[in-house]
């Protein structure tokens, strides 16, 4: 088995009197795809937000890719976010004046020095070559998705996350997202943590945890 890219040990999330997260001990081999499952407040997105660095956990320990992320500063957690992590969101946040390849770029920007050949071909990867200029708006609900993709992986990210990256998209383009991400991580190697609603979309993992009320309760493999 791979090493483990994600190790937390009774890692929970609390707001105020509210407990989003109960302790979770989770182990994630690297290149695994993990699929999230459960209802509206499970703590699906709580879970990802801690791994993705963009929030910080209440009680336990959590690493990913070997850093401790709760002995990182706000700019430590910064850096990692931006050098670590690839996210896809499900509302897309494209800047809407923007063409595609400059909300690509954006990207760049916050890493390192943005670079239109990149962008152009990271663009092209995902089928939009031909919609470099457009911006959001002149885009369909997959295109913007593929956008986002595009976005997300711009910075060779090691992992992946993605919260309920089809949930506003129809069944064809759906499965036209999920193809392609799979393309793309065979090529890329890179870790999926896939927080999903959708039975169908979990299967596209590897393993499907589901939480209820901030509790892990059952977990399964989903392919060999």
């Amino acid at each position: 088995m791979a090493p483990a890219i994600i190790e937390t040990g009774g890692l929970s999330k609390s707001y105020g009197d509210i407990c989003a997260l109960k302790p979770l001990d989770l182990q994630v081999p690297e290149g695994e795809w993990l699929s999230v499952m459960g209802h509206s407040g499970s703590g699906k997105s709580t879970l990802m937000n801690l791994v993705g660095g963009l929030d910080r956990p209440s009680a336990g320990s959590l690493r990913v890719g070997g850093e401790d992320l709760l002995m990182l500063s706000e700019d430590g957690l910064a850096r990692f976010r931006r050098e670590f992590v690839g996210i896809i969101f499900q509302q897309h946040h494209l800047v809407p004046y923007l063409t595609a390849v400059e909300n690509v770029m954006l990207a760049q920007y916050f890493h390192s020095v943005p670079d239109e050949a990149e962008a152009r071909s990271a663009l092209e990867r995902v089928g939009l070559g031909h919609r470099l200029k457009n911006r959001p708006g002149e885009l369909s609900g997959g295109e913007q998705q593929r956008v986002c993709i595009a976005r997300a992986i711009i910075n060779s990210p090691k992992l992946l996350l993605g919260d309920e990256p089809t949930g506003n998209l129809d069944h064809k383009s759906t499965v036209m997202v999920m193809e392609l991400l799979r393309e793309l991580r065979a090529e890329e190697r890179f870790t999926v943590i896939m927080v999903t609603h959708n039975q169908e979309v979990a299967t596209w993992g590897d393993r499907t945890i589901y939480l209820d009320d901030g509790v892990l309760v059952r977990e399964e493999r989903t392919r060999s």
